[in-house]
C-alpha cells in the first residue's frame, strides 16, 4: 500500500495556537540550557567555555534576581542617565574636597 498521492497535512490554526501556548509557558516558567566545552591535549586543559542560556520573560527574570540589562548603559537609557548622575556627584565631591584642602587666598 503506497501513499504517493497523499500530501502532507498543512499546519492549521491549532498548531499556531500550540506554539503560542508553548512560548507563553516557557516565558512564564523560564528555561535554562547549560553546557561546558573543554578542549584538552594530553591531559592538559587548553580551553574551557561555559555556556549558560536562560529564556524567560522580563518579569520572571527579575523574580529570579536577574536584571543586568537595567544597569547596562548600552541597553538602557535610564542606566546611562544614572551613570552620568553618579559621575557628576563624584566629581562634585572631589571638587569640594580639593577646595577644602587648598589654602584660601586672602583678599586685601
Amino acid at each position: 500500500m503506497t501513499m504517493a498521492g497523499r500530501l502532507p497535512e498543512t499546519y492549521g490554526q491549532s498548531s499556531g495556537a500550540n506554539l503560542a501556548d508553548i512560548l507563553e509557558r516557557v516565558l512564564d516558567k523560564g528555561i535554562v540550557i547549560a553546557g561546558d566545552i573543554r578542549i584538552n591535549l594530553l591531559d592538559i586543559e587548553l580551553l574551557t567555555i561555559k555556556l549558560r542560556l536562560i529564556v524567560a520573560s522580563v518579569d520572571k527574570a527579575k523574580e529570579m534576581g536577574i536584571d543586568w540589562w537595567e544597569d547596562d548603559p548600552a541597553l538602557s537609557s535610564r542606566a546611562n542617565h544614572s551613570q552620568l548622575e553618579r559621575e557628576n556627584r563624584e566629581l562634585r565631591e572631589r571638587l569640594s574636597e580639593l577646595e577644602r584642602a587648598s589654602p584660601k587666598e586672602e583678599t586685601e
